[in-house]
């Protein structure tokens, strides 16, 4: 069971970025790692809108995390201006355009090319070009989600795992723990809609657990505490006033304002592997809508 938790670390890059903002956060940097994306042309988007392409690596104790392939692709936009925030996820056996690479699953950006290889191919799928890539392996999300006090989620299908949670999840609104979020955010096989649903119930988890912190943002010292210990543990590769942007927008996100969706896509065949064929003109939709307000008008 250990093994198939780190091999499928999916929940890991969707809740990343709210380690920013937790504080004394137990970040090693063998697990976790923020870029910045080198822009190789000037693209027309609003100041106050942060791009983050947030990935969870398969990595396994030791590799490194930003060179495995993504288990999880999640385009979260904010608007430090107007609170709203905005996600798009990705399934990770998309077809697409890796540049320099020919045609693949997009999670092998990753693995090809490290951050800004990836940066570059999920810009190619949604017309949006991250302004910083997060990528983490499966390092603590149980104690993370536990240092806060849990999180309610809102579900939308009952289901369960024989191995990451037995007993199930209901329909409707449920506190869990770290393990509880861990599995709700990481079945797959019991979802209608397979990787499609798992990837809007990791949405629904990043919900939750920014939620949770917003309402601790006021107490003194909460945020710069926590993105001290980040600054100090993670390996962040962008400069510190970066970071401490980074962490008030989070922690500003208007839970009214809040919007996601999930490119969706058929399942094909590529030389015997099976892949999901995205919707491409819905990708584009998604980004072309939300790329300047953050805000994506209906799925």
């Amino acid at each position: 069971m250990r093994r198939r938790l780190i091999r499928n670390a999916a929940v890991a890059a969707t809740l990343a970025l709210t380690a920013l903002v937790v504080p004394n956060g137990a970040v090693n940097p063998t697990d976790a790692a923020l870029v910045k994306v080198e822009r190789a042309q000037a693209v027309d988007l609003s100041p106050d809108v942060i791009w983050i392409l947030a990935l969870g690596s398969d990595a396994r104790p030791g590799q490194n995390v930003t060179r495995s392939r993504a288990d999880a692709i999640q385009l979260v936009g904010i608007n430090s201006e107007t609170g709203a925030a905005t996600s798009i996820g990705i399934p990770r056996d998309s077809w697409v355009s890796i540049p320099g690479h020919g045609s693949n699953r997009i999670n092998t950006g990753l693995y090809y090319g490290g951050p800004q290889l990836m940066a570059r191919a999920v810009q190619g799928l949604t017309g949006v070009e991250p302004d910083y890539v997060m990528v983490s392996s499966f390092w603590g999300l149980r104690q993370m989600v536990d240092a806060i006090g849990g999180v309610t989620v809102d579900s939308r299908h009952a289901f369960s795992d024989p191995y990451l949670r037995p007993g199930g999840f209901k329909v409707g609104k449920q506190h869990l723990n770290g393990l509880g979020a861990l599995a709700f955010s990481r079945v797959r096989k019991a979802l209608p809609r397979g990787d499609f649903d798992r990837s809007a119930n990791q949405q629904e988890t990043l919900r939750a657990i920014q939620s949770q912190v917003a309402k601790r943002a006021h107490e003194p010292g909460f945020l710069d505490v926590g993105t001290l210990a980040v600054l100090k543990n993670m390996d962040a590769q962008v400069p510190p006033k970066d970071l401490f942007k980074i962490a008030r927008a989070v922690a500003g996100v208007r839970p009214d304002r809040i919007t996601h969706c999930v490119v969706n896509g058929s399942i094909g065949n590529i030389g015997g592997a099976s892949v999901v064929l995205p919707y491409t003109a819905q990708a584009r939709k998604y980004g072309a809508d939300a790329r300047k307000d953050a805000v994506i008008s209906r799925c």
